[in-house]
């Protein structure tokens, strides 16, 4: 409490101190008012300071803010970029797997026309030795 009222008292001095050292252009002005006026000088070059510097915080939060959303843009490109790729690997694997089936399918048939031949040769013969012993 007593720091305060010194404070205030010590302002309240430099204030009318330094009024007091001039001669002001309105006569009707007393050194408590002008010691008025000078503290409210001082309240509005801090005022004028503060909004300069809320001003920098919100351009600061501005350009911030900015470079998160080209960042996630740049992201989502990414990401778009990835799933299209991936899209791609799949299509080429499955036309690959569609080919490895043709290829195994037409060398089982083969197979299985050679078994047939094969079969078909074994029963004609087995035919004509039954024929031959009647």
């Amino acid at each position: 409490m007593k720091t305060t009222a010194t404070i205030t008292a010590m302002m309240l001095a430099v204030a009318v101190m330094a009024t007091g050292c001039k001669k002001d252009d309105n006569p009707n002005m007393g050194p408590a008012q002008e010691a008025g006026a000078a503290v409210d000088n001082a309240a509005a070059n801090v005022a004028e300071e503060s909004k300069e510097a809320a001003q920098r915080v919100e351009n600061a939060t501005e350009n911030a803010a900015e470079r998160v959303d080209a960042a996630a843009d740049r992201a989502g490109e990414n990401i778009e970029q990835a799933a299209d790729k991936a899209g791609q690997n799949v299509r080429e694997a499955g036309a690959e797997v569609k080919q490895e089936t043709k290829e195994a399918a037409a060398e089982v048939k083969q197979a299985s026309d050679k078994v047939g031949d094969k079969t078909g040769a074994a029963l004609e013969r087995a035919g004509e030795k039954l024929q031959e012993k009647r």
